[in-house]
């Protein structure tokens, strides 16, 4: 079968990001109308660590698997040892994870739970998405989240108004399964004849993914293992709130993933490091004056249309509003700026990385202690905040030596 056409390579996996992004967003949102503001608050944590983990299994296998080159027959046989690798990591993490929580408070105890059930489903066919893009088959992967979304969103609305949060993450998570049946389908005919995949080439030392596991590590699971933890420990409403929230800003995330996947070789072919800074700075700007038109959209929304998009959490999530908008104007700025250093000086970005995710943990606990869920939110908000404004100053920086050699 010869691959898709370059034009139509891109489109299609342009397409089955913004698929995927809507699928996630809208799961939030219904699980939301379908739900008390405290099962809620239960499912939030729930989806909180499901995030936490798929970003971490996207670092260690989708990541290095996308970097794959060479012949047909090799590039088979990875992605078959990534799909049976993912497959048996999940079902280990599952089976820690439902054991893990019977140390932990009802409802919350039954939704990690069931997320350690669906561990495997969830996250294989996920892995399967990176399978269909190194094949460069990104319509196949299309196909695979649009039956997913069409099977999630009415299983999850057809649940009756209070839902326990166990229940609804074990149907969130089963109605992965008509995807990932077709997925690993697909993935089998198309490498038929690759031979017995190889899974212990993932657990080298030299494997790529542990460096982009710790970095994920560093720059995105910090915070959120911070959210976790603040839920468990502390309010689990806040978490609640805080996913609600985020959640209504979730076309912007699609939005800065855009720009981290496609940003930096669109900055490569302009040539000239001002001009490259220029044109992040301006991308930056644009995407946070989105942000704040978002923000004030969202806070004049009415208290019923509210309600309709989160049910009982919107009481608790409209506070937040005016925080969350600043965090993402600040994010949309820090993302454009961290951009331009990794084509500029990709070294600079870890250490940043390292000190302001520590330093937002410290202002999201702290906001907490002091104003309590608002608190927590403009604590996040400021942390993104510091973290730009030391992205572009070292960005500066990096001007001034061009300037001088």
């Amino acid at each position: 079968m010869p691959g898709s056409a370059p034009a139509s390579a891109v489109v299609a996996s342009v397409a089955d990001q913004g698929v995927a992004a809507f699928t996630n967003i809208a799961v939030v949102i219904v699980a939301a109308r379908q739900s008390t503001a405290d099962g809620f608050a239960s499912f939030a944590i729930v989806y909180t660590v499901f995030t936490l983990l798929l970003g971490l299994t996207g670092a260690y296998v989708g990541q290095p698997l996308a970097l794959r080159r060479g012949r047909e027959t090799s590039l088979h046989r990875h992605c078959r040892a990534s799909a049976a690798f993912t497959l048996a990591a999940s079902a280990a993490l599952g089976a820690v994870l439902a054991l893990a929580t019977f140390a932990l408070p009802g409802r919350l105890a039954a939704g990690l739970a069931a997320l350690g059930v669906v561990l495997p489903v969830v996250l294989t066919q996920d892995a399967l998405r990176y399978t269909f893009a190194v094949l460069r088959r990104p319509q196949l992967a299309l196909v695979s989240d649009l039956l997913r979304c069409s099977v999630v969103l009415p299983l999850l609305a057809a649940q009756p108004h209070g839902t326990d949060p166990g229940r609804m993450v074990l149907v969130w998570g089963l109605s992965a399964l008509p995807a990932l049946a077709l997925s690993a389908l697909l993935l089998t005919r198309l490498t038929r004849g690759a031979g017995v995949p190889v899974v212990r080439a993932l657990l080298d030392r030299r494997h790529l993914g542990r460096r982009f596991a710790v970095e994920f590590g560093v720059g995105n699971a910090s915070s959120q293992l911070a959210v976790v933890g603040l839920g468990v420990f502390a309010s689990a409403p806040a978490v609640g709130a805080l996913r609600g929230a985020t959640t209504l800003f979730g076309p912007m995330n699609v939005l800065f993933n855009a720009a981290t996947g496609f940003g930096p070789p669109l900055l490569a072919r302009h040539g000239g490091a001002h001009r490259q800074a220029r044109i992040a700075g301006t991308a930056g700007g644009a995407l946070a004056a989105l942000a704040a038109a978002l923000t004030v959209v969202l806070s004049l929304l009415p208290d019923r249309a509210g309600r309709e998009l989160l049910g009982d959490t919107w009481a608790l999530a409209a506070d937040l509003l005016p925080a969350t908008g600043s965090q993402y104007a600040a994010m949309a700025l820090g993302t454009c700026g961290l951009l331009t250093l990794r084509v500029l000086t990709p070294r600079a970005t870890l250490p940043l990385q390292v000190v302001f995710s520590a330093l937002s943990v410290c202002f999201l606990l702290a906001g907490y202690a002091i104003g309590g869920i608002t608190g927590a939110a403009w604590g996040l908000a400021l942390g993104s905040a510091c973290k730009a404004t030391a992205v572009w100053a070292r960005v500066a920086l990096e001007l001034r030596t061009v300037v001088r050699t």
